[in-house]
């Protein structure tokens, strides 16, 4: 071993479990805790996100010393630590037997698997739990990349164990078990986790498994949490059998690449096996898998093939890893810790369609004597072989002695420091303070990590040692990967010896080592390395040993290059040739160097360093470390004889010149890569014509990190200038990683490309800034209207965070969002740009504006911080809807129930005025008491309920106060009214109300949140509660014995509001619990037998409804049947009143039952129309009494109960319902035979014999059904009404008139309810659509109506006059009042002024107008709130569920009082909710968080009324209905647009949270442009004219006027720079630069040009909203003021010509956009006179002088540089190196060549510029005439 390297390992202390500390630190353990302990150390890598990829552009990815992670196991408990912070902690119910990482299914995050007995426990890392129960002979557990294998024990054959969650008949299912399934599923519900084989085993193989326990296999692989274990299989010639091995025990997998390694006992042999999922294709081996494994039962397998099998070890190997051979091929390592060795075996894998296949071959292994040895990652720290990290050994070996292998080749050995002294460790840590070196020893090696490893010593202390310290040179860093990736095996396994040889300058050899120290001893091994070339003998002529050596060794060869050098050097000489050609010509042909080892080490080790020298071109931020590795290749080369490399060095850096000295001696002529050179190319030519040839090729290499940088500008520029893909590489060989995303031009792929290689705008600042431009240029073009459908990172770069905003809300819930948002974002926008953040919109709990204007105060009021549940209505949203008018704060106070209300009455009352403020407050009461209805409507899902908080309701109050006696209060007299009696149904309404506000957070409602509401006694206000969480369908969380407990209270409001909430929860899906509970509440459903129970009828009404909301759609015969009886059934008990009340309940079941369906529900259906028509009366009557006779037989239980008057059908009663139920049975069916039979009344007996409502009904129905006829006109209304109620109403007024007082009065009657009639159907027609035709039709009618009523207003129009003569006052009122309602359903939502006006003026009217009773008042207080439904958030849709919801709550029949149920139950009234949809949309400016106003243009598809139309709205806004929204496109000036393209669908609106919904509940995300302020600030845009402003700033800021008082800075409304810039834009760049701009040291400077430049840079990035461009006009700026600067002046600011390489890209840019190679709408993003304007100062300091001349004369003859040494000559080598690379001048050795070629065939007259022109393309002309000149003259000397 002496002459193996020694190096001394750096001691980072006494290592101790941080698990020891933690327990501590919790406190005393408890007694039962075991004293064993068990831990392991693993890389952070193992938990990482699996879609995050180390960039290895970021040094401190690869190299930062990264904390350990650590799992500490203690009984049952697991402690997860990184470092000295606790991660997380995991208590189970029993104690641990193994736990691993592994990563499961398609989970991107690994999970911690735990073995515990009879039970698998999988955590995530952000806490979620899943327990799979297993069998209890499951013995271990082991990672695998697609899943976990687990391995059991043979059992006896008594046992049988089910390898899954198996939920066979034939083993059952345990109620735990049961309980965990659901638990599980829950689960996957919530982590939104997708299965991809999804399959069962356990049916399958019940039998075999049943039958013969030998088929059961030794192991079972989980890939997914949630589903069933699977057999292991072993592949055997092709055949599959069951793995039954159970003597195979396992002792090592890797979850990085399918192999496993077992160890046989009873053969004592090790194995190493792949792991393989497939199809099952292989043929089945054996009967008994044919019989276990039925065909088709399996989708998926995992087999296992044995690929190597070793004997001889008596025990299983001690520790099995994988580790990299020295070239790079996977080898996987045994410890025989008995027979003191490690047995590596050499892997070999090949690539076939994109997966890796393993086999090893005989005689691949190894042996080395070691006790202990683990893998870690020193060599080679970036390089990774596929999956794996280039890993090496560290071997114990039985002298005790520490040595670092790479494959075979021990590269140095290890010791402990001489001494371990507490001075040089923590004061925590304890250690011995005598010398360690003599009497210690290693004993062992544990818990490698990367770099890092557990020595354990002979006295049982354990240290964490380094191996070697984190560099801090990354130029040394990059250097050695370079090598690393680049170099041949062999050729680094030399280098590595030098590396890591013992002596001064081995690399790294000292743990104090500077960052100068390491990139010096770098040098110092390359230097070496030249020596050693040196050192090659020089040999003369020898014999050649070859035919092909004696050929190129030939004078035919020497001539060949020599004729053949000009188009070598053009296109350089074929891969073939290079590698071939053994022999380097020197100028003396007579000699050569042999070309030995070292002279092509050498040489690869050029090529790999000039690909990082390229690459460090590219990177402004690398510039120093550019040089240093520079002056190293420029030696290197020199010493190759590499003229064109030291030429290519020397242009770079002229200095080089001097301190390395130019080529003397050249073997060679090639010219070396030049990716500036190349990108040029690209820009001007395209990429077809770039020279490949100028790539370094390890950047077209797949893997190499070290260039990956210079890989990724190299794309992007080929993206741009027309590369094509092929496969996962363009043509040129990058490979590519482009983010998926549709796209049409280059512009938009190269985008894409630079988010799938994570290049942001921060690595976008840090290239140089000609060579930015482009890549900024397709920014910039892609931002105006990127395509949809683009990852969020896109819109980020493109700098469009409103798209990306509103791409992540439709992918992720709120917290993944907030985390999608701050991690992943962060590579694409820089960190000044980072303002990207969740928008939430304040809502009512949240939103603390002071919102003066709404403030609710009712100056009349006693208390004004009584709640009325509407407190919360007010925020920035309903705000901004409403801007600065009162309507909202009007809303609020005619619906608020909670306050005492003004009674107007003489100051000095009286007795009688007394009785008189009673009567007042009767009236008053009845209006009250119906506000609850409409303000459940104003607040509909406003609030968001905490789940701590209890529910609140406002109270009802029915006092008043008498304003003219000091507020005092007047209660109603209860010796007068029964106050209480009065109350009960408005308590349950009003609660209604308050539990309609509950929107809960995400959709979920908590069980115990709801029994938290409930009381001890039932009573109305928890059943208002529960039918209102079932109208939002949130009562699913109650299960059947949470419902039982409600009806067993036997509380009559509290069981209907329950049946009913649970039947708008479980709308349509005929759960058969919920049935089951319906039906019996219904008794007419019981059986015969069954004792007949006393429920109200209230109660069985509800359950009818409930029964047709629950089978809502199904047309389910049975059912249909029964509520066809209860149509014309009486109700039981003695309660005669509400029979019609409940025929009407079961009409409208029946109608929801068959909803829509018409005639194709079934083929009774002729039956069941008949027997509906029958009960509807008509023309087929012939009783005079309204009643027929009736043959119908129901088959029913209880015939004797049917509703018969005799033999009578009484029609009174059936009609409603019957017609009702015909309506919605044929719903938009336009069925002409219904319509025809459901008539109207043509003839005077016709008018005599239908009642005038039941003519209402009719007219509803009749245009139900015809639903596309319906057309807001007059025209429409009047072709409704027959010709002879036409004609009799028509001369009303006419004295000649000579009809009958009695046929005037049915004539009018009719006229009023088929008015009444058409404008409901008119609102259900145009619910929630906002109609300007029906919302103007509808208000004339509600107009015509009040001034029969009462005259208030002129009319114009032909309507009848005079109705009141005819028609009593109460039916007017109602008609009227139906009229508003189905106004207000019409404009539901938009809170329209003139329609508010009107319903105020209806609500203002008190009783002595008489006739304003308690239903006129409910159908006033419903249509308020419809008007404002929601506050104006949501609106009504017409869907067929949402018409019968619609018509449910406006049927006609208005209740006389709060306790009126007759004829309709009034809860039904509150259905509206289940038409509702939040059509509501919002924009919120991305930057600031805030709603704001913007101009929207919607586009509705074509329909059969209307063509193809767009309007545009104000956000926020309601939009149409999702069947005919086609488009919406952010329009206007101000707003990045943004266009959403919909499909039109016949579905309903997207509910909160769904992921389809393009609209993230409701929120639009937009993005301000720079330059204009928002609609709020400047409504009419006149603060906008930035151009004006800005100029005029530039007036007042300048330097250059008449003298600097007239700044006026100091005047009153001056404006300066910062405030200007920070009124139009919110990017901190531009704000910190014009706060620069205005400090007075700026304005102190003498360089007024560059001042007045910087203004106008400031403008323009203003301007045109491209902030990042200051940057690239200061820089291109400033390098050409530092250019001419170093011309006219001594001073040299610029020591290289890398400035240049960058104008000329700049150019390039410039020339592509000119020449149209790269296009744009708007022109470049730098104006093209600015560039061009650089080209003619550039072209301007490079004419040449006469210094340049000489200097390039003498550069073109002799190749030399001018003498440094020199006066001026550092700053004319730097000039002459700016004009070879402007003007692209060959190097000196092409030119002689092509001139000594030229010249002889030429006459003397001739001209060289032509032919120099056609050898050097890229040449510029000015350079190739100054060559003619010199060659010219030359001649002729």
């Amino acid at each position: 071993m002496s002459s193996t390297a020694v190096r001394h390992l750096t001691v980072l202390g006494e290592f101790k479990p941080f698990g020891l500390i933690a327990e501590a630190l919790d406190g005393k353990p408890a007694d039962d805790v075991p004293d064993k302990y068990d831990y392991f150390l693993f890389d952070p890598d193992t938990v990482r996100d699996r879609d995050e990829t180390d960039d290895h552009d970021v040094l401190s990815s690869a190299f930062s010393d990264r904390c350990d992670h650590e799992l500490f196991i203690r009984g049952n408990r697991i402690i997860w630590s990184t470092g000295p912070r606790v991660c997380k902690r995991f208590t189970l119910p029993s104690p641990v037997i193994k736990a691993c990482w592994c990563r499961l299914g398609d989970m991107t995050k690994a999970s911690l698997c735990v073995l515990q007995t009879a039970c698998l426990t999988i955590c995530n890392t952000s806490g979620e739990v899943v327990s799979i129960p297993v069998s209890e002979a499951i013995t271990s557990i082991w990672p695998l990349p697609f899943g976990l294998l687990l391995q059991q024990a043979a059992q006896p054959s008594s046992t049988t164990y089910v390898p899954s969650l198996s939920s066979s008949p034939l083993f059952g299912e345990s109620p735990s078990m049961s309980s965990v399934r659901r638990g599980v599923l829950h689960n996957r519900k919530e982590a939104g986790v997708s299965p991809q084989h999804n399959f069962s085993f356990a049916s399958g193989i019940d039998h075999a498994v049943k039958e013969e326990t030998s088929s059961m296999s030794s192991h079972l692989i989980l890939q997914d949490p949630l589903e069933e274990l699977q057999l292991a299989y072993i592949e055997e010639r092709g055949k599959l059998n069951i793995m039954k091995e159970f003597d195979e025990n396992t002792i090592w997998t890797s979850d990085r690449v399918p192999l496993m390694a077992s160890y046989n006992t009873g053969k004592m042999q090790h194995s190493v096996w792949v792991a393989e999922t497939n199809n099952l294709n292989l043929d089945l081996a054996s009967a008994n898998l044919v019989d276990a494994v039925p065909n088709g039962i399996i989708a998926k397998h995992c087999s296992f093939r044995r690929i190597w099998q070793g004997k001889g070890a008596k025990t299983a190997a001690s520790k099995v890893f994988l580790a990299t051979d020295d070239d790079a091929a996977p080898i996987i390592c045994f410890l025989h810790q008995e027979q003191k060795k490690l047995l590596s075996v050499r892997l070999q894998s090949v690539e076939i369609n994109n997966e890796l296949l393993f086999d090893i071959k005989p005689d691949m292994s190894w042996s080395i004597p070691a006790v202990a040895a683990v893998p870690v990652i020193v060599t080679r720290p970036r390089a990774t072989v596929g999956l794996l990290p280039y890993s090496d050994m560290l071997i114990l070996a039985p002298e005790n002695a520490i040595l670092l292998y790479s494959g075979k080749q021990c590269l140095c050995r290890y010791m402990l420091p001489s001494s371990l002294s507490k001075d040089r460790f923590s004061h925590s840590m304890e250690f011995p303070e005598t010398s360690v070196s003599q009497g210690l020893k290693i004993v062992g090696l544990t818990d490698a990590v990367e770099g890092r490893i557990n020595v354990t010593v002979n006295n049982g202390q354990i240290y964490r040692c380094v191996l070697r310290r984190s560099p801090t040179s990354s130029l040394a860093n990059d250097c050695i990967t370079a090598m690393a990736e680049g170099l041949s095996s062999s050729f680094y396994s030399h280098f590595l010896s030098l590396l890591w040889k013992d002596g001064d300058s081995a690399y790294l050899s000292e743990a104090d080592s500077s960052v100068h120290s390491e990139w010096d001893s770098f040098r110092s091994i390359i230097m070496e390395m030249c020596q050693s070339t040196a050192t090659s003998k020089m040999v003369s002529n020898p014999v050649p040993q070859s035919s092909w050596e004696f050929l190129i060794s030939s004078k035919f060869h020497d001539n060949f290059c020599k004729n053949n050098f000009i188009a070598q050097n053009s296109s350089v000489m074929s891969l073939d040739v290079r590698r071939l050609d053994a022999s380097r010509l020197s100028t003396n042909s007579n000699q050569r160097i042999e070309k030995t080892f070292h002279s092509e080490l050498l040489m690869e080790s050029l090529h790999c360093l000039h690909a990082v020298y390229e690459s460090l071109k590219l990177n402004n931020l690398r510039k120093r470390d550019l040089e240093l590795l520079g002056s190293l290749l420029c030696y290197i080369a020199k010493f190759l004889g590499e003229e064109g490399y030291v030429d290519h060095y020397i242009r770079d850096f002229p200095g080089l010149s001097r301190s390395v000295g130019i080529c003397e001696i050249s073997f060679s002529k090639k010219s070396p890569p030049s990716l500036f050179r190349w990108l040029e190319n690209c820009l001007l030519y395209g990429h077809d014509s770039a020279n490949t040839n100028d790539l370094p090729p390890l950047i077209c290499e797949e893997g190499k990190s070290v260039v990956n940088w210079a890989r990724k500008i190299a794309l992007f520029y080929s993206l741009l200038t027309g590369a094509k893909q092929i496969g996962k590489k363009l043509s040129s060989g990058i490979y590519c990683n482009i983010a998926t995303g549709s796209y049409c031009t280059n512009e938009e792929l190269t985008v894409l490309a630079m988010v799938g290689e994570k290049f942001g705008l921060q690595q976008l600042d840090s290239l140089p800034s000609g060579m930015s431009l482009p890549l900024r240029h397709a920014l910039a073009k892609c931002r105006e209207s990127p395509p949809t459908g683009w990852p969020a990172a896109a819109y980020v770069l493109l700098g469009r965070e409103d798209l990306a905003l509103s791409c992540l809300a439709q992918t992720c819930n709120s917290k993944d969002l907030e985390t999608e948002t701050n991690v992943n974002f962060i590579s694409m926008s820089a960190p000044y740009m980072l303002h990207l953040h969740p928008v939430t919109i304040p809502s009512a709990v949240s939103d603390t504006n002071g919102l003066d204007n709404t403030k609710f105060e009712d100056t009349d009021s006693i208390d004004g911080s009584t709640t009325d549940g509407m407190e919360h209505i007010f925020n920035s949203s309903t705000q901004l809807r409403y801007g600065r008018d009162l309507r909202l704060n009007e809303v609020r106070r005619l619906l608020c129930s909670a306050r005492p209300v003004a009674i107007q009455t003489s100051v000095n009352p009286s007795a009688s005025d007394q009785d008189l403020q009673q009567a007042q407050l009767w009236h008053l009461a009845q209006r009250t008491t119906a506000l609850p209805l409409g303000r459940g409507a104003f607040t509909l899902a406003t609030i968001y309920t905490l789940l701590t908080e209890a529910f609140v309701v406002p109270k009802i109050v029915l006092a008043g106060r008498l304003p003219a006696q000091q507020n005092a209060t007047v209660n109603l007299d209860p010796n007068v009214r029964n106050v209480e009696e009065i109350k009960t149904w408005p308590e349950f309404h009003n609660a209604v109300a308050a539990g309609l506000r509950l929107a809960p957070l995400q959709g979920k409602m908590s069980k115990t949140w709801i029994k938290y509401n409930k009381p001890e006694e039932p009573n109305a206000i928890h059943a208002g509660l529960l039918f209102a969480l079932g109208l939002h369908g949130y009562l699913r969380v109650l299960n059947i014995t949470d419902i039982f407990q409600y009806f067993r209270q036997e509380h009559d409001i509290t069981s209907l509001g329950l049946m009913l909430g649970l039947a708008a929860t479980y709308r349509g899906t005929m759960q058969p619990e919920i049935s089951k509970c319906l039906f019996v509440h219904i008794p007419a459903r019981y059986p015969s037998s069954f004792p007949e129970l006393e429920l109200p009828t209230l109660l069985q009404s509800a359950a009818l409804m409930s029964v047709g909301l629950l089978y809502e759609g199904s047309a389910h015969a049975q059912t249909m049947q029964i509520l066809l009886g209860e149509i014309g059934r009486r109700t039981a008990g003695d309660n005669v009143l509400e029979r019609e009340g409940y025929a009407v309940s079961a009409g409208f079941s029946l109608g929801l039952l068959a909803l829509g369906r018409g005639e194709d529900a079934l083929g009774f259906m002729e039956t069941l129309v008949d027997k509906l028509f029958h009960y509807i009366g008509g023309k087929e009557g012939r009783n005079q009494d309204r009643s027929i006779s009736s043959t119908l037989s129901v088959d029913d239980n209880r015939a004797a109960a049917q509703m018969m008057e005799g033999t009578a059908v009484n029609v009174d009663v059936t009609a409603p319902g019957a017609t009702i139920a015909l309506a919605l049975m044929f719903l938009r069916t336009e069925s002409q035979a219904i319509v025809s039979k459901l008539s109207i009344p043509r003839t005077q007996f016709e008018l005599q014999y239908v009642r005038p409502d039941f003519i209402m009904l009719r007219v509803i129905a009749r245009n139900l059904i015809m639903w596309s006829r319906i057309h807001p006109s007059q025209d429409w209304v009047q072709s409704q009404i027959p010709d002879i109620i036409k004609n009799g109403v028509k001369f009303l007024g006419d004295d000649t008139n000579d009809i009958d007082e009695m046929d005037a009065e049915s004539f009018v009657q009719a006229y009023v309810n088929i008015v009444a009639g058409a404008c409901i159907s008119l609102g259900l027609r145009f619910a929630g659509t906002k109609d300007g035709h029906a919302q103007e039709l509808l208000s004339n009618y509600a107009v015509y109506f009040l001034n029969e009523i009462k005259p208030v207003s002129a009319t114009s129009g032909n309507l009848p006059k005079g109705l009141s003569r005819y028609v009593d006052r109460g039916t007017l009122e109602i008609c009227l009042h139906l009229i508003v309602l189905s106004l207000c359903v019409v404009m539901a939502g938009s809170g329209h002024l003139q329609t508010f006006k009107l319903l105020r003026f209806l609500r203002s009217r008190n009783s002595a107008d008489g006739q304003v009773n308690y239903g006129v008042q409910m159908a006033v207080s419903l249509a308020i709130g419809f008007l404002f439904l929601g506050g104006g958030m949501q609106t009504f849709s017409t869907s067929n569920s949402s018409v019968a919801a619609l018509l449910i709550t406006l049927y006609p029949r208005l209740p006389t009082g709060p306790n009126d149920n007759r004829c309709h139950f009034q809860a039904f009234r509150h259905f509206y909710v289940l038409a509702t949809e939040a059509r509501w949309i919002q924009t919120v400016d991305v930057d600031t968080g805030l709603p704001v106003y913007a101009p929207l243009e919607v586009t509705v598809r074509e329909t059969e009324h209307y063509a193809e139309t767009s309007f545009c709205e104000v956000t926020p806004c309601l939009l149409p209905e999702r069947a005919i929204l086609k488009t919406l496109r952010i329009c206007g000036p101000r707003y990045w647009p943004q266009v959403i393209d919909l499909v039109p669908e016949d579905k309903p609106w997207w509910t909160s949270g769904d992921k389809s919904s393009p609209f993230n509940s409701g929120v639009l995300y937009i993005k301000r442009k720079v330059g204009a302020c928002s609609y709020i600030d400047d409504p009419v845009g006149c603060q906008s004219l930035l151009s004006r402003a800005m100029h005029k700033v530039f007036g007042l800021t300048t330097l250059k006027g008449p003298s600097p008082s007239s700044s006026g800075q100091n005047g009153p409304g001056s404006v300066t720079v910062d405030q200007l810039v920070g009124t139009f834009s919110s990017d901190p760049s531009l704000i910190a630069f014009a706060q620069l701009c205005c400090d007075p040291s700026w304005k102190s400077r003498s360089d007024i040009d560059f001042q007045e430049f910087c203004l106008q840079v400031l403008f323009e990035c203003v301007s045109k909203d491209r902030p990042a461009l200051l940057q690239v006009y200061l820089s291109l700026y400033t390098t050409m003021g530092s250019m001419a600067g170093q011309v006219t002046s001594d001073t040299v600011v610029l020591c290289d010509s890398l400035s240049v390489s960058n104008l000329k890209l700049a150019l390039a840019y410039n020339e592509a956009l000119l020449s149209g190679r790269l296009t744009s709408s708007r022109g470049g993003i730098v104006q093209s006179n600015f560039v061009a304007c650089l080209r003619k100062q550039v072209e301007a300091l490079l004419d040449c002088s006469q210094d340049l001349k000489d200097d390039f004369c003498n550069y073109m003859y002799s190749g030399k540089w001018p003498n440094v040494e020199e006066s001026q000559g550092n700053k004319r080598s730097i000039l002459l190196s700016w004009y070879l690379q402007w003007f692209c001048v060959p190097s000196p050795s092409a030119v002689k060549t092509a001139v000594d070629k030229v010249m002889p065939k030429l006459k003397s007259s001739s001209s060289l510029v032509p032919f120099l022109r056609l050898l050097f393309p890229k040449a510029h002309v000015n350079a190739i005439t100054e060559i003619d000149k010199l060659f010219s003259s030359t001649d002729g000397r």
